[in-house]
């Protein structure tokens, strides 16, 4: 049987260990010609280390830089200016419409700014088709998530988790995704994971807690509707939160880190 993740196919069964080796193979093996979002980030020393007023004197001698662009466009959605950050974004596209590194950051911004299906065909044009990215993955989960389709979202997440075996981030993201679907024991099983590894974010242990808390509320009520509608809006606020630029490498904010 043949299951597809937007352009991503694989055979159930035996399917994601082959999937693990050619990709293993293609991360050992392949140099990318164009960077991705993030080692813009890393290569500019990360915009958590520079003001916008910094990433904006950048930008301005620079206009036509990806670097500066997607840092800037990253500072300004950091202070909580997400329009501006989308208008800078949108500006880099003009310059460099194929650049992977501005379409992830730009798919990101949709995605924060609530607008996950044009965020899912940006983010589809910022993978890379010889080894896929698994925070781009993750994103796309959280996205189709924020739509109701948790189903599609978790096998975002498998993906993602073959390329990244118990990556934090991603498992949280998963565990917030059975939460909405209402299925409990598996969200905490799934954050407990999470957050036994050894490098998490402390939001990964806050997203177990209302995980846990909403169980008990489960259990006292007989399962009755649950997750409550008051509770399902939490729980997507949370997934916001994590999967936006402040949860995706650079300092989370509270409620649940993600890549």
């Amino acid at each position: 049987m043949i299951s597809s993740v937007r352009g991503w196919r694989c055979v159930e069964g035996f399917a994601p260990i082959v999937l693990v080796a050619v990709l293993a193979a293609a991360l050992a093996g392949c140099k990318t010609t164009q960077p991705t979002e993030a080692s813009l980030a890393a290569a500019a020393g990360d915009a958590d280390r520079r003001s916008a007023p910094a990433w904006a004197e950048r930008y301005r001698t620079h206009p036509n830089n990806a670097e500066a662009a997607v840092n800037y466009a990253r500072a300004l959605r950091t202070e909580g200016e997400g329009a501006q950050a989308l208008a800078v974004l949108e500006g880099a596209l003009l310059q460099h419409p194929k650049h992977r590194g501005v379409l992830a950051a730009y798919g990101r911004a949709l995605a924060d700014a609530g607008d996950y299906k044009r965020a899912l065909d940006v983010l589809d044009q910022a993978q890379p088709p010889d080894a896929p990215d698994w925070r781009i993955l993750s994103v796309q989960g959280a996205a189709l998530d924020q739509m109701g389709q948790h189903e599609e979202a978790q096998r975002y997440y498998a993906t993602a988790l073959r390329i990244a075996p118990d990556e934090p981030s991603v498992l949280s993201n998963l565990g917030l995704s059975y939460a909405l679907s209402k299925d409990l024991v598996r969200a905490e099983a799934t954050l407990r994971r999470a957050a036994s590894q050894s490098r998490i974010d402390p939001t990964v242990r806050q997203n177990l807690a209302l995980v846990m808390g909403l169980q008990r509320g489960a259990v006292a009520q007989g399962f009755a509707a649950l997750p409550a509608q008051a509770n399902v809006a939490r729980l997507r606020q949370v997934l916001a939160q994590q999967n936006g630029w402040r949860g995706s490498g650079e300092k989370p904010p509270v409620a649940a880190e993600g890549s």
